[in-house]
């Protein structure tokens, strides 16, 4: 299946079977069916200036509409954050998510077992784990000070869905005047959750970046993939 891709310029008592996973589809035309391996945002980023550390924030489609319930971590899809050291847009380290019993299990960042369409869980590398939040968040922080969460979050983007629709719908009346100013629009998704794995990690732990942005800062080169089990 083609690869669902993003992309952005002490031992566990857990036992994981080194199971291969094959990277799934992302919902990227309106005639695709979301899934729990839907990658909706993707998101790195120095959670301050001149910062030690890098943010990795992956959400998972969920649930859009806000009454209804967010769902959960599927058990059969690992979430993986790759990062490009060298230049050549192939994964040199990866960190990995995956959801058991009620807890999400991190691994890496390592050299990935096999680079492309397949990935194997890194069972010899743990990262450490959290609970999946729900009502209240809970955040874990490792002894080598990387901080781990996972659950659901509000849906980050502003959108009028509807007027959008109507807009680029030319049949309906209902869109005279195109889009609505900021004052008058309606989030749609106010309220609505998507599943969120949030990793801030030391920079040490991932490998000199090697890229330039158009600011002219060095940064990490970076995509997210999910994977569903075969």
């Amino acid at each position: 299946m083609k690869k669902t891709t993003k992309l952005l310029t002490g031992a566990l008592a857990l036992l994981l079977v080194s199971a291969i996973f094959v990277a799934a589809d992302h919902i990227d035309a309106p005639s695709s069916t979301a899934t729990t391996s839907d990658i909706a945002d993707f998101f790195a980023f120095e959670p301050s200036e001149g910062s030690d550390n890098t943010v990795f924030a992956v959400d998972l489609q969920s649930d859009v509409l806000p009454e209804l319930p967010f769902g959960s971590f599927d058990e059969d899809v690992l979430t993986e954050i790759n990062i490009d050291l060298d230049g050549d847009l192939i994964e040199d380290r990866v960190i990995q998510a995956i959801a058991r019993d009620g807890r999400m299990y991190f691994f890496g960042p390592a050299s990935p077992a096999q680079t492309g369409l397949s990935s194997q869980v890194l069972t010899d590398s743990p990262l450490g784990d959290v609970e999946i939040s729900d009502a209240t968040p809970v955040v874990e922080t490792t002894a080598s000070g990387v901080s781990l969460f996972a659950g659901p979050r509000q849906d980050p983007f502003f959108f009028d869905f509807f007027q959008f629709n109507a807009v680029i719908s030319p049949e309906l009346d209902s869109a005279v005047g195109g889009f609505l100013p900021s004052d008058e629009a309606t989030d749609t998704f106010d309220g609505a959750n998507t599943l969120s794995i949030i990793i801030e990690i030391p920079n040490s732990l991932l490998g000199s970046p090697t890229a330039t942005n158009p600011l002219g800062l060095t940064v990490y080169k970076t995509w997210v993939t999910t994977n569903r089990k075969q």
